[in-house]
């Protein structure tokens, strides 16, 4: 079985980006993350503490950028699949991070999985 607990395009502020001109003030990215989790202890007990606290996570990742900096949005998508993970005990993690730094795009992405 695979369940998903889903958190789609939290906004956070992170400095992130190659030129350090970038990287000198937070900037806007959206953060999607989903997580697999058996929840059918949950489902059966309706029991938060056996599925994954979506409204902690989301805490927690409004808060991971503070005084920290990436160059990569690569690295950042993986240190917080990383997180999620060890933190919140996820069988498994997918991260999406969007940027928003090139005027003729909508948005830039970078995803990964662990």
């Amino acid at each position: 079985m695979s369940d998903v607990i889903s958190i789609h395009d939290l906004e956070v502020f992170c400095r992130v980006g190659v030129p350090d001109e970038e990287r000198a003030q937070p900037q806007r990215l959206l953060i999607t993350v989903e997580m697999q989790k058996d929840i059918s202890e949950a489902v059966q007990s309706d029991d938060l503490t056996k599925t994954i606290d979506y409204f902690a996570v989301s805490q927690r990742l409004v808060q991971f950028g503070e005084g920290r900096e990436w160059k990569l949005i690569e690295t950042l998508a993986s240190e917080i699949a990383d997180f999620v993970r060890g933190e919140f005990d996820a069988t498994g993690v997918t991260v999406e991070v969007k940027k928003f730094v090139i005027p003729e795009a909508r948005w830039v992405s970078v995803r990964v999985t662990r």
